[in-house]
């Protein structure tokens, strides 16, 4: 089989299950009215909760579920076999990833914007609701760090990338001031900002910015560790309207180019060029390298942002159930926005097993397990643009890293703010106000702190990053038994959400329990990551537990009325 069959057969998966599966999900599932009042207009407040475009607010959500995690997943997780990394993307981003995604935008939504922590004290019980805390707050500082890192290596292994990448902030500030308060149409600006973006690309290609060995006292690593740690922090607190939302919108187009070029390239070389993109992986590998580890269930949380994540559950309880203008417009943001996730992973998978030059070349590359990612990306897209597109090689790479850089950035950004929202809960709980400064003073000395704690060159960002992609299955179960409680409660189809939730929990608690005896193997013992993976499966268990028997309680419960908002729900809740 081609990279062009395979690609043809995602993009209509993909576009099947947004213009089928998704119409169902709204219509019959979360039954989306027009007319409900919006957390964004209820408790508009400049800051946080403001009424957004929907196209600009589904920039935001796409770029800031869209890591660096839905490149390194399908770029590590093709050593098994091309065949599983694609199957589990394409049907995990329409029956699981669109299904979350969109739900917890509904299950905020319906709940004044609360996250999805606060929701599971209310819907799961306050038992559990502090063990979600924890869970919730250890995933997003193991985001924030190990993408500080990333972000890092990559301006300095790719420092034609930096300009771009430290330009789209300029650009994202003015295209913020010219839709919001010069009021000028959203299409003109979007195609000069994207055309200035991708003038960047070509500066920075011609212009490599290479720090020297000490800037203000600091090496490359540690200043650019620094740099985005700061950047990240004025961010969090910024009105959303300002730098969030219009530089992801921005980024997100220009990332969504980027994608179709991707894709167009391998149309055109398998059309016109001498140099085919011919599928050089196997379909099923049955050659591993040494120490790789089983496929099931490491597959299935080594792809997790892809096919379903966790954290964008709380992107989307977090900022977006904020911004939501209309509720109708979930669909398009949460789902869709899972969509253009999963695109993203295919254009991966497409580049590291078409991309590649030879088998000899491929199995290089996979000489062990994790030796893909990011760089493996870069290559193969980059083969892939220049025998489509004619892009120069050189170019090629720099827009590939730009797209990684901005994508992380942008994860790593709306990170921050969601972990200064975590803490300011966490205050909560123990009857301590922390307004948004301290929270987020909170954030950036603990991710500093553990990004630096194994030296200045940033090691610690990726101290705890083992546990991700557990922990972040997990959550994802975990919010989808919140949202299979309200449907309960409203007496609606609670299978869309029930067998998915099933899956994930089985397959990332048997991850998890394969990681904690791995943490004690004589030769590659690591006591802190069993500490913290024990802490993990306990609250994870533990919350389950609770979420059954919330779901008990809810089927035999009077149904919820349609109409009710979440104030009256709770008043009846405490009586």
């Amino acid at each position: 089989m081609g990279s062009l069959v395979l690609m043809i057969i995602g993009l209509a998966m993909f576009a099947a299950g947004y213009m089928v599966y998704s119409k169902y999900l709204a219509k019959r599932v979360y039954k989306l009215n027009e007319n409900f009042k919006t957390p964004s207009h209820e408790l508009n407040d400049g800051v946080d909760y403001v009424p957004t475009n929907k196209y600009i607010l589904w920039g935001h959500h796409f770029t800031s579920v869209a890591g660096a995690a839905p490149i390194v997943g399908p770029a590590i997780a093709v050593i098994w076999g091309w065949l599983p990394a694609f199957l589990w993307v394409t049907l995990g981003t329409v029956f699981f990833a669109g299904m979350h995604d969109f739900g917890t935008l509904w299950a905020s939504m319906r709940n004044k914007g609360r996250s999805i922590g606060a929701l599971s004290g209310r819907y799961i019980g306050k038992r559990g609701a502090n063990l979600f805390l924890i869970v919730i707050f250890l995933l997003l500082l193991m985001v924030i760090a190990a993408f500080a890192v990333v972000i890092k290596n990559l301006l300095i292994s790719t420092p034609t990338s930096v300009i771009p990448t430290w330009g789209a902030i300029v650009v994202a500030l003015l295209v913020g001031v010219a839709v919001y308060r010069l009021r000028w149409p959203l299409l003109p600006v979007t195609i000069v900002g994207v055309v200035v973006l991708y003038a960047l690309i070509v500066l920075g290609n011609s212009v490599p910015v290479v720090l020297p060995e000490s800037t203000l006292g600091m090496s490359p690593a540690t200043f650019w560790i620094v740099a985005l740690f700061v950047y990240g922090a004025i961010a969090s607190l910024l009105p959303v309207w300002v730098l969030l939302q219009p530089r992801d919108y921005i980024n997100g187009v220009q990332l969504f180019v980027g994608l179709i070029l991707l894709f167009g390239s391998v149309l055109l070389a398998t059309l016109f060029s001498a140099v085919k993109p011919d599928i050089v992986a196997p379909m099923f590998n049955t050659d591993l390298p040494a120490g790789t580890p089983s496929m099931v269930p490491l597959l299935f949380v080594t792809i997790a942002c892809g096919a379903i994540s966790g954290f964008h559950g709380m992107v989307s309880s977090g900022t977006s159930s904020k911004q939501i203008d209309k509720e109708t417009d979930a669909r398009f943001v949460g789902y869709f926005g899972a969509v253009g996730e999963g695109l993203l992973s295919l254009g991966t998978i497409l580049a590291v097993i078409g991309g590649i030059k030879s088998v000899a070349d491929w199995n290089e590359i996979y000489s062990s397990f994790g030796a893909g990612g990011v760089d493996a990306f870069v290559k193969g897209g980059g083969a892939l643009m220049e025998n489509g597109i004619g892009l120069p090689a050189s170019l090629s790479a720099t827009v590939l890293a730009t797209m990684a850089v901005l994508f992380a950035a942008t994860t790593m950004d709306t990170g921050m703010r969601l972990l200064r929202f975590v803490v300011q809960e966490i205050g909560e709980t123990v009857k301590l106000k922390i307004t948004k400064f301290p929270a987020t003073v909170i954030v950036v000395v603990v991710g500093l702190g553990l990004t630096f704690s194994q030296g200045l060159g940033g090691e610690g960002g990726l101290r705890i990053w083992p546990l991700f992609g557990t922990t972040n299955q997990i959550m994802a179960s975990l919010s989808l038994s919140i949202i299979a409680v309200m449907l309960i409660r409203k007496r609606r189809n609670p299978l869309p959400a029930i067998i998915p939730l099933v899956l994930v929990f089985v397959l990332s608690f048997w991850a998890a329990i394969d990681q904690l005896i791995a943490f004690t193997t004589p030769g590659s013992q690591d006591w802190l990551l069993f500490a913290l993976d024990v802490i993990i499966i306990f609250a994870s268990v533990w919350v389950g537990v609770e979420a059954v028997l919330a779901m008990r309680r809810a089927a035999k419960e009077p149904p919820e009325p349609e109409h009710e908002d979440a104030e009256l729900s709770a008043v009846r809740e405490d009586v």
